[in-house]
């Protein structure tokens, strides 16, 4: 049988609802999607246009990159070492509000996007301004994103009003309507910056529009302190007050939660997504991933933004959420290799309504793919590949990467964004926020 593509592969980590590992096997794929997955001595009966031998490495799912803040890479540095608030209020915004217009976006993006395929990411959920600019670096690159109709309660460079915001935002989403790896949802900031009157307003049109919704709550002890000074309630009993609590709903960081609150994030169905370097980063507070699993909550992995992180690798980040939770529950198995890489690909994918497509290695599903060489000092030896992969393997080791098929990387050279382009223009962008960077230095 005739087919477009075969991956012969040391290992095929699945990530399918037993955690298999598969040695020495061949996933063979048609156009976009897998139809087989055989031991290599079978896949002979198998005639590919294009024959991959991975004899090194380890096949994976690409990962899904649950929340991220894409073109905050230009701001990468920018403002390091301080506290949510500071950060954000005294320097990323007015950072933003001088600086993010649409070349910002749309070369950000594309130096986000070079690093995430560089890391094996394959899919993102994005929120931020601009989404014209981002979906279309997107498009160029041929990765799979989510991006968020961004909502706020003031003015910025992209809208002046909420009615400006979601008729913008659909607008977009309308005119990428056709392409197959990119979808929309809705992106209210936070409840500290969108009013109750404005998610109204949200909520029947996500209906209508069969679209998500993608937040960030509980975000600080503090953000939940003053909703509850405010409102009398916490962010999370806002959100419920209001009906938006359903599997439609995307959380992300959710630090501070009572018994209560994880109960009742089981009960509808909520998503959450943990950033822990993030979280980590800006002293943030501690997401409790133990605990939420253990309610049945389905918990994604994100790396946040460049801005405060300062990197977009799922690989580092599952290692980090996996010794994160050990550190605070105080018990080494509260986090699991395999559950973290779970966390970084098939919850994802479930967090964004596309499990049935991809996060995981199976027949019919997706060719969403990359491969990672363990044939290194620091990979060997090997006793436990999922361990090997989440505890000791680097990105720098991945060397190939597919979305739908189509590969995006071939042997650590990208081949849809021009990696030397990217770099001189960010070095250009270095140079026009660099005086940005001083003023705020000094005030630090």
């Amino acid at each position: 049988m005739q087919t477009t593509l075969k991956i012969n592969a040391a290992w095929i980590i699945t990530v399918d609802a037993n955690n298999s590992v598969l040695e020495h096997h061949s996933v063979i794929v048609q156009e976009d999607t897998i139809i087989d997955i055989l031991p290599q001595h079978e896949a002979h009966k198998y005639s590919a246009d294009n024959t991959i031998e991975l004899n090194e490495h380890a096949l994976l799912p690409g990962f899904v990159n649950a929340h991220t803040h894409a073109a905050m890479s230009l701001l990468k540095g920018l403002a390091d070492d301080l506290p949510l608030d500071e950060w954000l209020n005294e320097h990323i915004w007015p950072a933003e509000s001088e600086l993010a217009d649409e070349q910002f976006v749309k070369d950000g993006s594309e130096l986000a996007l070079a690093e995430m395929i560089r890391g094996g990411t394959t899919c993102f959920n994005d929120m931020y301004f601009f989404i014209d600019q981002m979906a279309a670096v997107a498009e160029q690159a041929g990765i799979r994103a989510n991006i968020g109709i961004p909502v706020i309660d003031f003015p910025t460079r992209w809208a002046q009003n909420l009615n400006e915001y979601i008729s913008k935002g659909l607008a977009v989403r309308d005119r990428f309507n056709n392409n197959s790896l990119i979808n929309f949802s809705f992106a209210p900031h936070a409840p500290y910056t969108v009013c109750d009157e404005s998610l109204k307003i949200i909520q029947p049109l996500m209906d209508e529009l069969g679209l998500s919704m993608h937040i960030h709550a509980h975000e600080t002890r503090s953000e939940v302190e003053e909703s509850i000074a405010e409102h009398g309630i916490s962010p999370l009993m806002r959100l419920k007050n209001l009906n938006l609590l359903s599997p439609d709903l995307i959380t992300v960081h959710m630090t501070a939660l009572t018994d209560q609150e994880i109960q009742i994030l089981a009960e509808h169905h909520v998503h959450v997504v943990h950033c822990p370097e993030s979280n980590l980063k800006l002293a943030s507070g501690f997401c409790p991933v133990n605990q939420l699993l253990n309610a049945g909550v389905n918990v994604a992995l994100g790396t946040d933004g460049s801005a405060s992180n300062n990197d977009i690798d799922m690989l580092g980040e599952m290692k980090t959420a996996a010794l994160l939770a050990k550190g605070v529950t105080e018990k080494a198995n509260a986090l699991p290799a395999h559950q973290a890489l779970r966390m970084a690909t098939i919850n994802g994918a479930k967090a964004l309504g596309l499990q049935d497509k991809i996060g995981s290695i199976e027949c019919g599903k997706q060719a969403d793919l990359f491969a990672i060489n363990l044939n290194s000092l620091e990979t060997q030896p090997i006793y436990d590949v999922i361990s090997t992969l989440v505890y000791s393997a680097n990105r720098s080791q991945i060397s190939d990467v597919w979305v739908a098929g189509k590969a995006l990387m071939k042997n650590h050279k990208l081949t849809t964004l021009d990696e030397k382009a990217i770099l001189e223009k960010t070095k250009q962008w270095q140079g026009k926020i660099s005086p940005f960077h001083h003023k705020n230095h000094k005030a630090v």
